[in-house]
């Protein structure tokens, strides 16, 4: 019997996961780790140390296999979030099967479908909303766990499995089988099946603009962040222009893709590709002004000036930019136009002020989006909705996933007394950036004063734990001139009207 495995072995066998699974695994799960790979030492009979060296530079394909049927998560059932699937069935279906594809069938692929319940659940969907066409739409599915495959092929499911199938569908597309539920044949038919790592570069599985729709839902996320912005860009490049992605609801693209715009409809959230890909970007690419305010807010106080703390916070910043810094091949040369003293007039409640000095800006600052969002947000200090809806409209052309441009929006569609249109901005921010507390506390605003007291406190609650963490950065932005205290108390008062905490 092996000796148990240390902390070092477990480390080695962390970055050995991650480099053929692209999965990234959190400390609190460093237990789980120690005992696969003990368990792994046993079958191979193995030390540590020569088990590990063989994973690490020529693994065996068949213990490859057993660790995905290891590591991975195979949990899933039939129509999970159900709102995606309607989304399909009405809109994606039909745009797709009415586009010009020149004899191409409309492809869609189930990646990381584990047993297959989703891949099926395409297939009952095609089957149900466009009978007649469903022999122009062909369905893949792929997955790195062999034992996973083997049981999707097999077409047999528990009760529990479809827990959330509609009783029509259960009673037109399965049939009892002992203690399961067997899948009718034509469904399984319909749907093909393949072994395939998501964390790899694989040419056949991402032929360019192959796909019209890709679900790849809870799987993202358990990827390090490099191999998941690679993932995303293959996805990409696989889709025909105009495809749809659909990700988990835990699942957002913000801050991973820029090639893609967001879509709301049917009550969910999903993702269709543009007509053009972007460049990738530098890895230093970070919005100037807001590494600016973060730093800002570590020294104030500290016998540094706002405005010189932005001011030299952008300097910082801009020595990591490509073409610019020490090795620019010429000089850097000081702007024109500086952004920090508006940003020092917002702190100091100075609104006016910090308006005209923002509008002030030279031509070749019109559209930067940190300058645009303050001055979307100025505006509607200022009472000039119409004015701030346009700077957020032609932010959001540039970037439709900046979750502070849909949340101004938000706040211009509530003060024009258009209160759905103002809860549904909100609901897209949060989305995009769950960490946000601003739009949460605005939802529940909005929830108390229709009388949505359920809704409310819901909202509320999420809003005052939101709070209690925010960025000052972005209580500065967006508090409306509050302070954090200020803010968590309005939330608190707000929730005990409503009846307290749900």
């Amino acid at each position: 019997m092996n000796p148990p495995v240390g902390p070092h072995s477990v480390e080695r066998f962390r970055a050995a996961l991650g480099r053929h699974f692209g999965l990234a695994f959190d400390d609190n799960r460093s237990s789980f780790l120690g005992e696969v790979l003990q368990r792994r030492l046993g079958r191979a009979d193995a030390s540590a140390d020569a088990y590990l060296l063989a994973l690490e530079l020529a693994p065996p394909s068949a213990e490859l296999a057993a660790l995905a049927a290891e590591v991975t998560v195979t949990e899933t059932y039939f129509f999970r979030n159900r709102d995606q699937f309607r989304a399909l069935a009405e809109r994606v279906l039909p745009e797709r099967l009415a586009a010009e594809r020149s004899g191409r069938p409309v492809s869609l692929l189930s990646a990381g479908c584990a047993s297959g319940e989703e891949a099926y659940s395409l297939a009952m969907i095609v089957r149900d909303s466009v009978p007649n066409r469903a022999g122009e739409i062909r369905i893949r599915a792929v997955d790195i766990n062999p034992a996973a495959l083997v049981k999707a092929a097999r077409g047999r499911y528990s009760d529990w499995a479809l827990r959330d199938t509609p009783a029509e569908t259960r009673r037109k597309w399965f049939r009892p089988a002992g203690t399961e539920l067997e899948l009718a044949e034509e469904i399984r038919r319909a749907v093909q099946f393949d072994a395939r790592n998501l964390a790899v570069d694989d040419p056949e599985l991402w032929l360019p603009e192959s796909y019209d729709a890709v679900f790849c839902r809870n799987m993202l996320m358990y990827f390090t962040p490099e191999r998941m912005r690679a993932a995303v860009g293959r996805i990409a490049a696989a889709l025909v222009p105009g495809g749809f992605l659909f990700l988990g609801h835990a699942e957002t693209l913000r801050g991973v893709s820029d090639d893609f715009h967001l879509c709301h409809t049917h009550d969910t959230f999903y993702y269709r590709r543009k007509a053009v890909l972007d460049a990738p970007a530098h890895a230093a690419s970070v919005p100037i002004l807001q590494a600016a305010i973060a730093d800002t807010l570590d020294v104030v106080g500290g016998g540094t000036s706002w405005v010189d703390a932005i001011r030299g916070a952008t300097e910082r910043v801009a020595a990591l930019m490509p073409g610019t810094g020490a090795a620019a091949a010429a000089p850097v040369r000081p702007p024109v136009w500086d952004p920090a003293p508006g940003f020092d007039l917002l702190r100091r409640e100075r609104f006016g002020e910090a308006l005209r000095h923002v509008q002030a800006r030279p031509q070749d600052w019109a559209g930067d989006a940190d300058v645009l969002l303050l001055e979307a947000m100025l505006l509607t200090h200022d009472g000039q909705i119409p004015a701030a809806e346009t700077a957020c409209r032609r932010l959001l052309a540039v970037d439709d996933m900046n979750a502070g441009a849909h949340y101004v929006l938000a706040l211009c569609h509530e003060q024009a007394g258009r209160r759905q249109e103002a809860a549904e901005q909100d609901r897209v921010a949060a989305y995009l950036d769950p960490g946000f507390a601003m739009p949460r506390l605005h939802l529940g605003l909005l929830a108390r004063r229709a009388g949505s007291r359920d809704e409310a406190r819901r909202e509320l609650t999420q809003a005052l734990f939101l709070l209690e963490r925010e960025d000052a950065a972005r209580l500065l932005l967006f508090g409306g001139g509050f302070s954090r205290p200020a803010l968590v108390a309005l939330c608190d008062l707000a929730l005990k009207e409503c009846g307290g905490r749900p």
